[in-house]
């Protein structure tokens, strides 16, 4: 752990404007000027270098050679103004002041806008109320820029008091005025003001230009009233700012159909879209999984002959790495390097967040020294990534050594970064230090928040300290971080987990008292815990109430409501909302629907009806996981009884001399199918009318025509359909089962021979046996 030391972020003001030395002037007359106002004008006009032209100005007014004038004075506050020396500026306006000139517009413009590009709006209105003092008097252009610098720095509780002074001195606003007046009230998010503003000012006279509209429709889009920016549209004739800000805004929605649309109709007004209308609708289809759209965008951008920039390029990257295409992603990347581009802050943020989150670590912290010896030092932002990348992966090393980089390098961390370090450190199951570093951040001057308290209760939970996650929210309370529905959630899942209803009951009830929303995720979280619990009919009165309080349910719930009513024995209620909810909702059932149906059938009904919604699922292209082939072989074996299993395994590894074998042969499916090969077992037996072949044919991707597995051949078998679960369950589960039983019989004659007799003579026949018991156990094992 690096300590930091702090730093005050008061800036000291002196407290007067007393000039460094190069400042101090003669400002006594001359008898007889040796120089030109002309000559002097030049010098300081055509002089490169402030500093000498500086010199230079004060040497003439010290050595008596010129008596400086109103328009000397008036270039080099100017030049000073340009270059932001606000000292200096003030210092010569007070010499001009002394020297009885008076200050001109142009001149008190300059001071004014030196003041905004300093960020010195406050004292920008002070020296504007300090106008009389230079002999100089308001105008509306100097209200105007008076106005603008309060608006640069979102002073908007001044800007209408100046706007009324400037009534109040019989000045009318012109278009400037209206158009500063319209960006303060969207800034200030009073767009609706704005617009009657706009109403205004065609009732007094003054026209709305393209600026105004445009601030008015990009403040619509960005709230999300694109329709009412575009009804705005009609009133005027649409410039390309304007139709940027409505493409911005269809995109933002994702309504790109709409967007191209606007892109066809500027092309008939002969509109050229920039390099901002076509970054756009990149950008926006990149990010709803369109890139290949994207790209014939950038084709046809590229064919108009508008050049794509940095914000172009990291689009499509940002898409590409969406869709997982990450080779794709790093050849653009490559491209746009060999094409001359600089990437900035933004680019590689963006390919190391993508590299990141599809698991390329190396890459990633390679990206990271790229940009650290282009000259663009990584943020605390990247920092974040990077360190959550490695904490995803539990790769605590790495994240470790990432905080050390970006410690020493300056970058001081933020609730984020410390955020990630204590998930890496959770994953890791090293909760003292992570509590240690929450302990920390106060003392660093960055206290955790409710997401940094979460991280460590899904850790706790998830690895079984309730307790400890139950003090952390004590702890939450003690740092002023108000536990949210998150909070909620993970101790709720942590507390059914380990099967402390009570507690998880008591937890729900404080949250009902606390008047908190529940959101899906709680809803899931507790009905799924009342399944668990034993109280399914609770989870399907929770479903009641979920529904009237308007949330509504996904994927997850109506898994656990079929999981609910199958495990209370009403599997054709389950059935019923099964086919229900898929006519209704159109919702497509996943592995886990048919899953817990399948079991609750084999459990209640009968293995026929389940091998129908086995085949439904596959109609259905849900491909079966394991779990699935478990429930089916289970139940299959639940049928036979105890001794159907080991006929079943002897049937298949062919101990018996029958010739039984497992072949795998060609079958042509149709005249223009190609030959596939398929598993069948010849001669298998039926046994209580349950047969292997219901299962169907399994197709195995092997090039040998036919295999013949013999006596003490388990391992051929096996070593050939890994990737095949029935055959794999069934030939797994029928092991387990002939091994348990015969283990049973072995015990029972284990027991025989060991327990002692009253007979004397019993006792040494009982040792032999033991003896030789032991030895073939012995040759057993080491023959395997």
């Amino acid at each position: 752990m690096y300590l930091k030391e702090g730093r005050s972020l008061v800036l000291k003001v002196p407290k007067s404007p007393k000039p460094p030395p190069f400042f101090v002037l003669n400002t006594a007359k001359t008898s007889a000027p040796l120089l030109k106002e002309s000559d002097v004008l030049n010098r300081l006009n055509h002089e490169p270098d402030l500093a000498l032209a500086m010199d230079f100005f004060k040497s003439v007014a010290n050595s008596g050679a010129f008596n400086h004038t109103p328009s000397t004075y008036s270039s080099m506050i100017h030049r000073l103004a340009g270059e932001g020396h606000i000292h200096g500026v003030q210092y010569l306006l007070h010499n001009m002041k002394l020297c009885g000139f008076r200050c001109s517009e142009d001149l008190f413009v300059s001071v004014l806008n030196s003041y905004r590009r300093v960020g010195w709006a406050e004292e920008a209105l002070k020296m504007f109320y300090r106008i009389g003092e230079f002999g100089c008097k308001p105008t509306v252009r100097i209200y105007n820029h008076v106005l603008d610098a309060l608006l640069s720095e979102n002073k908007f509780n001044m800007i209408n008091p100046v706007y009324t002074n400037m009534k109040r001195d019989g000045l009318v606003p012109n278009l400037f005025t209206y158009n500063v007046l319209l960006k303060a009230l969207c800034k200030n998010d009073r767009v609706d003001k704005a617009r009657m503003l706009l109403v205004e000012m065609s009732d007094r006279g003054c026209s709305p230009d393209a600026v105004s509209y445009t601030t008015i429709v990009s403040s619509l889009c960005k709230r999300g009233r694109v329709d009412e920016a575009r009804a705005l549209t009609v009133g005027f004739e649409p410039v390309l700012p304007v139709y940027n800000a409505l493409v911005n805004g269809m995109c933002k929605e994702c309504r790109v159909q709409e967007a191209f649309g606007l892109l066809d109709e500027m092309a008939d007004k002969g509109i050229d879209p920039n390099v901002v209308t076509y970054s756009t609708v990149i950008s926006s289809l990149a990010d709803i999984g369109c890139v290949n759209l994207s790209l014939a965008v950038l084709a046809k951008m590229l064919v108009k002959g508008c050049d794509p920039n940095v914000h172009t390029f990291t689009s499509l990257i940002k898409g590409l790495f969406l869709e997982e295409r990450v080779h794709e992603a790093l050849d653009l990347w490559d491209l746009v390097i060999s094409e001359g581009f600089e990437p900035n802050v933004v680019a590689y943020s963006t390919l190391i967040h993508g590299l990141c989150s599809t698991r390329n670590m190396d890459k990633a912290v390679s990206v990271a020294h790229d940009m650290q010896r282009n000259g663009c030092s990584p943020n605390v932002a990247i920092y974040s990534t990077l360190i959550n990348g490695f904490a995803k992966a539990g790769d605590l090393f790495g994240a470790s050594e990432m905080w050390n980089n970006m410690m020493s390098c300056g970058c001081h961390p933020n609730v984020v970064v410390y955020t990630c370090m204590v998930d890496v450190l959770c994953r890791n199951s090293m909760f003292k230090r992570a509590y240690f570093l929450i302990e920390n951040m106060n003392a660093e001057g960055c206290p955790p928040n409710t997401v940094t308290f979460n991280t460590l209760i899904k850790g706790l939970c998830g690895s079984g300290n309730i307790e400890w996650a139950l003090k952390a929210l004590d702890e939450m309370r003690r740092y002023s971080c108000l536990p949210n529905i998150t909070t909620y959630n993970e101790l709720l899942d942590g507390l059914f987990k380990m099967n402390r209803f009570k507690e998880a009951f008591g937890l729900i009830r404080e949250i009902k008292e606390s008047e908190m929303a529940l959101n899906l995720v709680t809803y899931n979280t507790i009905l799924n815990g009342c399944c668990h619990a034993g109280f399914p009919e609770k989870a399907l009165q929770l479903v009641g109430k979920m529904l009237v309080e308007g949330e509504k349910p996904d994927a997850i719930t109506k898994n656990t409501v079929i999981y609910a009513y199958c495990k209370q024995g009403r599997v054709r209620t389950a059935i019923q909302l099964f086919e229900r909810i898929g006519m209704l909702d159109k919702w497509h059932p996943d592995v886990m629907t048919y899953t817990s149906l399948i079991w609750g059938i084999c459990n209640s009904v009968s293995l026929e009806e389940a091998i129908v919604y086995l085949q439904k699922m596959v109609s259905e292209e849900v491909s079966p996981n394991i779990a699935t082939w478990n429930v089916l072989v289970r139940c299959f074996f639940n049928t036979l009884g105890h001794l159907g299993p080991i006929h079943i395994l002897d049937d298949i590894l062919g101990k018996f001399a029958t010739g039984r074998r497992i072949c795998f042969c060609f079958q042509r499916e149709g005249s223009l199918t190609p030959l596939s090969p398929a598993i069948q077992i010849h001669g298998a037996k039926t046994f209580h009318s349950c047969n292997l072949r219901r299962f169907g044919a399994i197709h195995l991707p092997i090039s040998e025509v036919h295999i013949l597995c013999v006596y003490d051949r388990v391992e051929l078998l096996l070593s050939l359909i890994p990737q095949y679960p029935l055959l794999n369950s069934l030939l797994t589960t029928a092991v387990h089962i002939t091994i348990s039983y015969r283990i049973f019989n072995l015990t029972n004659t284990l027991k025989m021979a060991f327990v002692p007799s009253k007979d004397d003579k019993r006792l040494v026949s009982n040792l032999v046996m033991a003896v030789a018991n032991g030895n073939i156990i012995f040759l057993v094992l080491l023959e395997n």
